[in-house]
């Protein structure tokens, strides 16, 4: 930023009407936000994790607010971004599955034989709301956006909803052509072969925030890692294999859950130098913050858009203590790293445990930078602002709405969080589950057969949401067959589970080679 030095009294009473116009902006503070996709609350070695090191993000941890009770907005990716862009519930704004994935009578076509048909959902980012980067556009930010966007196709792209610049955003939700040049992005040049996209979303990031350093930015780097098909260098899969190896292997990886098998351990060198590779990337952020002398007045907000992926797609880590992963109705499929580094508070708290949401960016960033709060439009997001400030907020629910099957064993449910209490409706056969996570944030003991009244004012209380917003609901499947389903679920068991425990030892065998560049490195049965 630019400071004024020494000027004139006469100086500043000719130009006063020039200053109001300019020095507010300026005194504004910056704000980066990194987003990983598929990043599990114990993904980090900040929040537990023995295997995977992560010290630039740690160092984000560090230096600000951990929220301990940090959630997303949904258990898959679109519809928690979307929960960040709009400061709503995924049932208020309707994008409620990824968008790409088949509802209706198309569900049928996956083969699944499921007892309901997905319900309908959005499939790109209302225009009928203001994006949080329109808001910090009007607010006087110039706005960059870098990697997975997933939130509709060309027409809802970044740059329709309120970004300056978009490099990478489109479509599609995965890298398409992998993580090393030459990759499939009409939005990202190929430049060299074998580059990294981490890196180059992060290089991309730097020189946004070196050419607009005498400006006030909202600069997002929303990454495609860690996302499937997982890959890693020859380098990182040599460091991770011995490393795990060393440390003994684990007999088994998996178990099953109630529908898939779910991985156990961490131990997947593949993926483990993919997560290495995204630090990376961040910490060259941070180091252009530093030497730009901008660290003080910028804001870092770090998180992710759902579970870590311990089931389906790459089957790539474990989140226990937490159960389930990605695509789950479980803790581990919406419980995230929440991280707040505002410098411009002094003597916040370390850390935080009121619940909070994807939702509550919207109002937070907007309060922190000194921006009109829109209450109206960010309806499910309150400002932590005074949390950091060490004050408190008053009780809420929290809610979630997935009336579709994912990919990764999860069921059609909706969801509340209140205080302690969790409690999950199945839409299937609308039995309900009640957890007091204070107790069990494992979520192993169902207690709805015990506190009744409970169960009652909670299921209550979503239901009730649920009409007043008019969430879109699954369907019954009159064509569903009970005995292709169970024979499917048997297939699982005798065929999927064995096959993905052959591959975990494969991958941590010395000699494991996935192809001559290495660069294709996924390793998975699915």
């Amino acid at each position: 930023m630019r400071y004024f030095t020494i000027i004139s009294f006469s100086l500043i009473i000719l130009s006063s009407c020039q200053e109001k116009a300019v020095t507010p902006e300026k005194s504004k503070p910056n704000v980066l936000f990194i987003l990983v996709d598929d990043l599990g609350l114990h993904d980090l070695s900040y929040t537990g994790s023995t295997y995977y090191e992560t010290p630039n993000v740690d160092r984000i941890a560090e230096e600000g607010v951990v929220f301990t009770q940090g959630y997303a907005g949904s258990r898959v990716c679109s519809p928690s971004r979307a929960t960040i862009m709009t400061g709503k519930f995924t049932a208020r704004h309707k994008v409620t599955d990824w968008i790409g994935a088949k509802s209706g009578e198309a569900w049928r076509e996956h083969n699944r034989y499921d007892k309901m048909l997905p319900a309908s959902y959005t499939h790109e980012l209302p225009k009928a709301d203001i994006s949080l980067a329109e808001a910090m556009k009007a607010g006087g930010y110039k706005t960059f956006f870098a990697g997975k966007w997933h939130l509709g196709d060309k027409g809802s792209y970044p740059e329709d909803h309120g970004f300056d610049i978009n490099v990478g955003g489109w479509e599609k939700g995965s890298p398409i052509g992998g993580y090393f040049s030459p990759w499939i992005n009409p939005n990202l040049e190929n430049s060299k072969e074998g580059e990294n996209l981490s890196m180059r979303l992060a290089k991309e990031t730097a020189s946004f925030i070196e050419k607009n350093k005498d400006t006030t930015f909202f600069a997002m780097l929303s990454f495609y890692a860690v996302h499937g098909p997982i890959q890693t260098t020859k380098e990182k899969w040599t460091k991770y294999q011995k490393k795990a190896v060393n440390s003994g292997l684990a007999s088994t990886g998996y178990v099953m859950e109630r529908n898939l098998p779910i991985r156990q351990v961490q131990d997947n060198p593949v993926y483990a130098g993919l997560v290495e590779q995204m630090d990376d990337a961040v910490g060259i952020v941070l180091k252009t913050l530093d030497n730009l002398g901008l660290a003080k007045n910028t804001i870092v907000v770090f998180t992710s858009d759902n579970g870590g992926v311990a089931s389906g797609d790459s089957f790539s880590t474990a989140n226990l203590p937490l159960r389930g992963g990605k695509g789950y109705q479980w803790e581990g499929g919406v419980r995230e790293p929440y991280f707040i580094k505002a410098p411009i508070i002094s003597n916040a708290k370390k850390t935080i445990e009121y619940p909070v949401t994807g939702a509550d960016f919207y109002p937070t960033i907007l309060d922190l930078s000194d921006i009109k709060l829109k209450p109206n439009q960010h309806v499910d997001g309150v400002s932590l602002k005074p949390l950091l400030k060490g004050n408190k907020l008053s009780e809420r629910p929290l809610y979630w709405h997935y009336p579709h099957y994912g990919n990764q064993g999860g069921d059609p449910s909706s969801m509340i969080r209140l205080g302690k209490w969790k409690l999950i409706h199945y839409w299937e056969d609308g039995h309900e589950e009640l957890y007091n996570l204070e107790v069990d944030p494992s979520e192993l003991n169902d207690i709805s057969g015990s506190n009744r009244g409970i169960k009652e004012d909670l299921s209550n209380n979503l239901l009730t949401w649920l009409v007043s917003v008019d969430a879109n609901m699954a369907t019954e499947d009159l064509e569903f067959n009970s005995d292709l389903n169970l024979k499917r679920h048997k297939n699982i068991i005798s065929e999927k589970l064995p096959l993905l425990e052959k591959q975990r030892l494969e991958v941590l065998a010395d000699d494991f080679q996935p192809n001559k560049d290495w660069w294709g490195s996924k390793t998975t049965a699915d």
